[in-house]
């Protein structure tokens, strides 16, 4: 019965709700039963996921953090993600993806949007000057 209490007050806590369904995706919480919202979150959460935040090479370089002007700089790594276990690292600018070239941020999620899940892929950084390849598995 405390177990079913806890888990009770855990919803609460997630959704700031008290009604019942609750469903909890990827952290996101739909009271009720909101079919459009949970099948838009369940795409959502089987998405591949590259597992950094990454901003354009261009803005970066403007305010001095990467001498690459084109491509997208890894600001942070998630850990366990995509990214990270590719090796990559906060810092690297990320030049091409499944063979595609990366121009800016943008161009990494339309790249990782035609992913399948599982599926290998090449990537090609600059790290301190000096271009890379690595394969990372969504």
């Amino acid at each position: 019965m405390a177990a079913n209490r806890d888990a009770a007050m855990e919803m609460v806590r997630v959704s700031g709700q008290q009604g019942v369904p609750v469903t909890v995706i990827d952290g996101k919480a739909v009271v009720g039963f909101d079919r459009p919202r949970l099948d838009q979150l369940l795409e959502w959460a089987q998405r591949p996921r590259l597992g950094a935040a990454v901003a354009d090479a261009a803005e970066m370089a403007a305010k001095g953090r990467t001498a690459a002007t084109e491509g997208a700089y890894i600001g942070r790594i998630t850990p366990g993600g995509a990214a990270a276990r590719a090796g990559l690292q906060a810092g690297d600018v990320i030049t091409a993806i499944a063979r595609q070239p990366i121009r800016g941020a943008a161009a990494v999620e339309r790249v990782v949007a035609r992913v399948r899940p599982g599926q290998s892929v090449p990537l090609t950084y600059v790290r301190e000057g000096r271009k890379q390849e690595t394969t990372i598995q969504f």
